[in-house]
């Protein structure tokens, strides 16, 4: 740091920033003399700034690059230089050792001189200064040096360890342990008790572990993209393997075929039930676990992100006394939640509504939930044909995926039921064919399909930071639309950990299947004609609806083209 910002002063630095007006710095400054508290913390105590305010007023004056620490992974040598205990005091977060010998950091008062001299002397360095929010600091400091002392302990262990170590993590906790563990529980099993907690906190879908000939990586599914949580040497992946396969009820001594498992998780009120899948690849196993919230916060057609027209159509729909609905669309499309966002609306005091499910996500009262068990013999096919003798008004089937159970669910419909099910399919007209394919007659999926719904989820643009832009020449030509138009893109801040994005959004193309769409099935028609039938009714293709959120500002161009469906 130069010794020429030794003299500057904060308040005076946000007026001349602008971030506050003279007399705000007055009032605070009367403030202080009384509470004695820091000026910046009178500031964001008060609501008179808040941290991105103040983060980005020190970044402009100070001319430092203002970053979002969720978008690093602090090199181990820098932490080994700068002990916890030391960067949790002064708050200041070690990035990396860069090649001229200066350690970057990260902290969110640059000003507060006694610090980083302080760290000089400790560390006989200089530093390159970045500026960070003091929230985003925090959290950093307690991720971080957690993650990094269970490493390292579970490293030394290991290599310290002469005795089988898939027996040691046996005795070292059970899966009620897991979210539990102190600072006495063996270090693998806090370095996944780690991996667990961190993945509840940031809303993650999927967890995957894989590991090189080198290295072995953690990757957290947030919003439906992959990023990079952690990376451990290949010789530690054995015992985290086998941790996991003890707390999800796995075989730990089978490591040449794919596994199945299930961690429960409680955290307060909440339920993350943890689907397990093992499979064997060149260097060890991958490991991908599935976190389901058991909870119904994200249930609601509302929560989806639908406009009200869609909502209209689909309550209307589902009034049907009986036929198949379809929810149509990739694996983590939102499938099962805009299903169960339905049976919410459906499930009422004189209606029986019965589940059969793999897995069942989410719990809901007053809906009987069966879970399918191949295991045991209780396919799709069996508990359907179960269900039938259980007087059932509702019936969800989790998924269509072969003939019998089709057959099966078609003729629930034709005898009296509403059956709600999904199908994968790119689009809505394309669940006709995909039925056909199976070997069901046109006659019975004419008679008995009220509507599909195809859905897809694309990211939703972060509140906080989104900035609008005007949609270049080429990208407007490409699209057929002015161009100037104002669109949003994602810029990345703090609330969102960098990305721009925060939550997803849903968006449909609904299909309903009226006299038209039916005579059009009997006769054989292609799924364009379907299709081409569809729009002169008005229906919104997935690109259409796409489009209306990038207007509504509420997803960017970027996310809306990489919606790709190709139409025949």
């Amino acid at each position: 740091m130069g010794e020429d910002w030794r003299h500057l002063k904060l308040g005076d630095l946000l007026v001349d920033a602008g971030a506050i007006s003279k007399s705000t710095l007055d009032s605070a400054l009367e403030e202080q003399k009384i509470s004695r508290m820091r000026l910046g913390e009178i500031l964001l105590k008060n609501g008179w700034l808040t941290e991105r305010q103040l983060a980005e007023a020190l970044s402009r004056q100070l001319k430092l690059p203002l970053i979002s620490l969720a978008k690093y992974k602090p090199a181990r040598e820098a932490m080994r230089i700068i002990p916890e205990a030391v960067a949790q005091r002064l708050e200041i977060v070690p990035l990396a050792i860069l090649e001229s010998g200066k350690i970057a950091i990260a902290m969110s008062d640059p000003l507060n001189v006694l610090a980083v001299d302080e760290l000089r002397m400790i560390t006989n360095a200089d530093f390159e200064i970045n500026v960070a929010t003091a929230s985003d600091v925090r959290r950093a400091l307690m991720d971080f040096y957690k993650v990094a002392t269970s490493l390292e302990d579970a490293m030394g262990e290991i290599l310290s360890s002469e005795t089988d170590f898939s027996r040691a993590i046996v005795a070292a906790g059970s899966p009620q342990d897991v979210m539990g563990v102190s600072a006495d529980d063996a270090p693998v099993v806090r370095l996944v008790s780690n991996i667990l907690e961190q993945a509840v906190k940031d809303l993650v879908s999927d967890i995957h572990i894989e590991v090189y000939e080198k290295e072995a990586k953690v990757r957290y599914r947030v919003d439906g993209a992959l990023h990079e949580h952690m990376v451990y040497p290949s010789q530690l992946h054995p015992a985290v393997m086998s941790r996991i396969k003890v707390i999800a009820n796995m075989d730990i001594s089978e490591r040449r075929k794919p596994q199945d498992g299930r961690i429960l998780v409680k955290i307060g009120d909440r339920r993350i039930d943890l689907r397990v899948n093992s499979l064997p690849a060149i260097h060890g196993e991958k490991m991908v676990m599935r976190l389901l919230d058991q909870g119904t916060s994200k249930v609601g057609l509302t929560n989806l992100g639908l406009y009200d027209d869609d909502i209209e159509i689909l309550m209307r729909m589902i009034r049907a006394p009986y036929g198949i609905f379809l929810i149509t669309g990739p694996t983590g499309s939102g499938k099962s939640t805009t299903l169960y966002s339905l049976l919410e609306i459906l499930n009422k005091p004189d209606v029986n509504i019965i589940t059969v499910e793999d897995p069942v996500e989410y719990t809901m009262d007053g809906i009987n939930q069966v879970q399918v068990n191949e295991k045991a013999g209780l396919t799709f096919t069996e508990a359907l044909r179960s269900i039938l003798r259980q007087d059932p008004d509702k019936i969800m089937v989790g998924e269509i995926r072969d003939y019998p159970t089709a057959e099966l669910a078609i003729r629930a419909a034709l005898t009296g039921h509403l059956v709600l099910s999904t199908l994968h399919t790119n689009d809505a007209p394309s669940s006709v064919v995909r039925l056909l394919d199976m070997g069901v007659q046109p006659f019975m999926i004419s008679s008995s399909l009220v509507a599909v719904v195809a859905q897809r989820l694309l990211r939703r643009l972060c509140p906080s930071c989104k900035a609008e832009y005007p949609l270049p020449v080429d990208v407007a030509q490409s699209l057929g639309v002015p161009a100037g138009l104002k669109v949003y893109a994602p810029k990345g801040c703090d609330n969102c950990r960098g990305s721009g994005y925060k939550g997803r959004v849903a968006v449909t193309e609904i299909m309903q299947v009226d006299e038209d769409v039916k005579a059009l099935i009997n006769t054989g028609a292609t799924v364009a004609e379907i299709r081409q039938k569809c729009l002169s009714k008005g229906m919104r293709l997935l690109s259409h609806s796409a489009w209306r959120g990038v207007m509504a500002g509420v997803t960017s161009i970027e996310e809306m083209l990489a919606l790709s469906v190709h139409h025949e």
